[in-house]
């Protein structure tokens, strides 16, 4: 694609005027840089003119068909992906065009949103399908330990840069395993403290009626099995940076000593009446949302304001686009050389599959996912089959909630038709209905 301030180059093909009109008009003003042609000839010239990321065109056009062109883009430009559009559609007509090589395919009339959706979903494989070819070469660039180039990961990056200038406290938010203790050791390693101790403490790890020993340290004799006087983790953290993890789960009455130390920077060890000065940095972490506790009387408000001076908010990993594919890069090189076994490398569909997962265990679901995925996988190309049960649905990925029922039963009849080629014998089967009612569905769509 040419670097120019648009977001894609289209190319639209239609031997209608009208219909090439509004399609150049509603997708340059979605930001796209749109091109125009009136037929197969004159878009295969554009082609060889202009580096174009999408061709859509129109199936049914005077002398040469719009399959015919799929077919010459396929065969001729790898870095270009094609949509088809039909004021004629048949499910025989969605399984040829699909089996050519278009990656969408959209029924007149259509709605401007139901136009924009097939346009990215097709742009969104194209991006998949290019950085699977470079997968293998190189590393992806990370920022303060951190890989990630969307633009809500750039948010966090620039809030690790003004946290690591100062003192203040930290309150890390983010869903488990989106990288909270990442994100406190990169706002450490990067702050006048890097040279002193990181001391990370899982609160919700470790039992109430230990936690305040652990945190503060005993003295010999304080309590059954005190054998010997022992500092905890804030004196170990003397000088440097105490990460509290998961703090929502802490009891009100530790909360009211950790309130204390924040307020004193002085902590008291279990057993001894003498307060001792620390001077330690506290970043601390939750997956809740502590105003919600707060209302609830569950986490104290004092110690929230305290706790809250720069907030730090980690997005999910469905919201990070192509992070994941870079994610996904990193942690198979990692793993690769862990196990001294090849990079294996990831079709597309597989890419992609992954990308549009939920990931509801975020960055450190994915790498547990990566890492079985290189240990199990004996060939060196992994595809769609070789991952989770659970992921391999998302591969046939919905578009919104706006669609009705049949729509997206349509839909998916469509493709189920197309990936055995027609056979609707086969299709039925897969469908979990018999061939009597498959017939019934394709004559209710006018296909039969």
């Amino acid at each position: 694609m040419a670097s120019d301030s648009y977001k894609e180059h289209l190319l639209i093909v239609d031997d209608d005027a009208g219909t090439l009109e509004v399609l150049q008009r509603n997708l340059t003003d979605e930001g796209y840089r749109v091109f125009t042609a009136s037929g197969v000839v004159e878009a295969t010239q554009v082609l060889e003119a202009t580096p174009i990321d999408l061709v859509i065109t129109d199936l049914k056009m005077p002398k040469i068909s719009g399959l015919d062109l799929v077919r010459h883009v396929r065969e001729n430009f790898r870095n270009t992906e094609v949509m088809m559009i039909t004021g004629y559609a048949t499910i025989e007509g969605a399984v040829q065009a699909v089996k050519t090589g278009a990656e969408e395919y959209l029924s007149k009339p259509f709605t401007e949103a139901e136009l924009f959706e097939a346009v990215e979903r097709a742009l969104e494989k194209l991006r998949t399908r290019r950085f699977g070819r470079v997968f293998v070469e190189g590393a992806p660039t990370s920022t303060h330990g951190l890989i990630g180039q969307s633009p809500v990961m750039q948010d966090v990056f620039e809030m690790i840069t003004k946290a690591a200038t100062t003192s203040a406290t930290v309150l890390i938010n983010g869903e488990s395993g989106t990288g909270k203790e990442l994100v406190a050791r990169a706002i450490h390693y990067n702050s006048p403290r890097a040279s002193a101790a990181f001391v990370p403490v899982n609160c919700g790890g470790i039992p109430e009626g230990l936690l305040e020993s652990e945190l503060f340290g005993h003295v010999k004799g304080s309590f059954t099995g005190a054998s010997e006087t022992r500092a905890g983790f804030f004196q170990t953290a003397d000088g440097g940076t105490i990460f509290l993890d998961e703090i929502s789960d802490t009891s009100l009455a530790m909360q009211t000593k950790l309130l204390r130390v924040l307020q004193n920077r002085e902590v008291t060890m279990v057993g001894s009446s003498r307060s001792r000065r620390v001077d330690v940095r506290i970043l601390a972490a939750t997956n809740k949302d502590l105003t919600e506790l707060v209302k609830k009387g569950a986490f104290r408000e004092d110690l929230f304001f305290r706790l809250n001076v720069i907030y730090i908010t980690i997005p999910p990993l469905r919201e990070r686009g192509d992070d994941i594919l870079m994610l996904t890069q990193a942690f198979t090189r990692k793993y690769a050389r862990e196990y001294g076994k090849p990079v294996p490398r990831f079709s597309d569909e597989a890419l992609l599959t992954l990308k549009n997962y939920d990931w509801p265990g975020n960055v450190r679901e994915l790498e547990n996912v990566i890492q079985r995925l290189v240990v199990m996988t004996d060939s060196d190309h992994i595809e769609v089959p070789d991952l989770p049960s659970l992921m391999r649905f998302s591969a046939m990925r919905g578009t919104g909630f706006d669609r009705s029922l049949a729509s997206v039963e349509t839909e998916y009849i469509r493709n189920v038709l197309a990936h055995v080629d027609g056979n609707k014998t086969r299709a039925a089967q897969i469908l979990g209905i018999d061939r009597k009612t498959l017939r019934e569905k394709l004559k209710d769509q006018g296909d039969e």
